[in-house]
This record gives structure tokens, C-alpha cells and sequence, in this order.
């Protein structure tokens, strides 16, 4: 028995609870484990799950961030294709600093898509393709909070193992010095 296995919840590996120390601990007669080895290959497998939150926390905060740009894009794409007339709109054109634009009607916009790529779409294109987007980051966020809170879980279970092994060795170490 590891104290992680098989991989089970979207590619973040399952750590198994220690339930028998003994056991664990006195399990392979060929390979005698030390305290100091086992404490030291989980506190590595818990630097990995930490590893893994602050990669998924970071993830989490962009996605959380294009989510309202991505409705306020589409709110606009929808304003558009339901106005087929001019309109005076005030636009961002850097950090604190707006500027007022006629828009005249039109059946094309410009999505800018990142890495310094636009392209031109017609409105309905547009009001599809934000839609499926906006779509496709509430359900990763959705993904992002489960595999977040699945790995808090293995993260729990390897700092309570981490006690658990620490204390049985505090243990066999306290009886072996009061047999001397």
C-alpha cells in the first residue's frame, strides 16, 4: 500500500488515507522503511498537490476575469445586431481613458481573439461564438472549483498522514529509549 495511487479526478492522483501506521510502515519485509524517508516522500507528493492548487488558483483567476469581459462583449454584439441604426457609444481606449464613437450600423464586428489576433465576424457569428465561449469558461470555472476542492481534500489527507507517520515514530523512538 502507497500513500498515493492510481490516478482518479482529472489527472491529480488519489492520496490514500494511512488507516494502519504499523502496517504501513512494516509492510515490505526486503525494503525497511525509515520515518525520515517516509516523511520525506509525502512532504514531496504534498509539494506537488500545493503545486497543483497554485497552478488551478491561477487558472481559476483568469478565467474568472474573461468571464465579464466575454458578457460584456456579447451584450454589445446583442445591443448591436438589435439596433440597425447609429448610436454614440463611449469606448476604453487605455487605462483611464474613454473616448466617444458613432457607431454606424453594421452587419460585420471585429473579435479580438489574443495573441494579437482580430477577426471579423458577422453579428449572429459573433453572438454564437461569444455564447459558446462564455458557455465553455462557467463550466470550466464550475471544473476548476471541483478539482480545486478535490485537491484540498489530498492535501488534508497528506498532512494528516505526515502527523500520523511523525507521531508513530515520536512513539518508537519514546519506547525504545525507555527500554535502554
Amino acid at each position: 500500500m502507497t500513500a498515493v495511487t492510481t490516478k482518479e479526478h482529472r489527472g491529480i492522483p488519489k492520496a490514500i488515507f494511512l488507516e494502519d501506521v504499523d502496517g504501513y510502515m512494516n509492510e515490505d519485509a526486503k525494503e525497511e522503511k525509515n520515518a525520515t524517508n517516509v516523511l520525506q516522500s509525502f512532504d514531496e507528493q504534498l509539494q506537488k498537490y500545493k503545486y497543483m492548487e497554485l497552478n488551478l488558483i491561477q487558472r481559476k483567476k483568469r478565467l474568472r476575469a474573461q468571464i465579464p469581459d466575454i458578457e460584456k462583449t456579447l451584450e454589445i454584439v446583442e445591443h448591436m445586431l438589435q439596433k440597425k441604426e447609429e448610436f454614440n457609444t463611449h469606448f476604453l481606449l487605455s487605462d483611464q481613458v474613454h473616448a466617444v464613437a458613432k457607431v454606424p450600423p453594421t452587419e460585420k464586428v471585429f473579435l479580438w481573439l489574443g495573441a494579437n489576433t482580430m477577426l471579423e465576424y458577422s453579428i449572429d457569428e459573433a453572438v454564437t461564438l461569444l455564447t459558446k465561449n462564455l458557455n465553455t469558461a462557467v463550466v470550466n470555472a464550475g471544473q476548476l472549483d471541483e478539482d480545486l476542492e478535490y485537491l484540498s481534500n489530498q492535501i488534508t489527507t497528506m498532512e494528516v498522514n505526515m502527523a500520523r507517520v511523525y507521531n508513530w515514530d515520536f512513539k518508537r523512538r519514546k519506547a525504545a529509549a525507555e527500554k535502554k
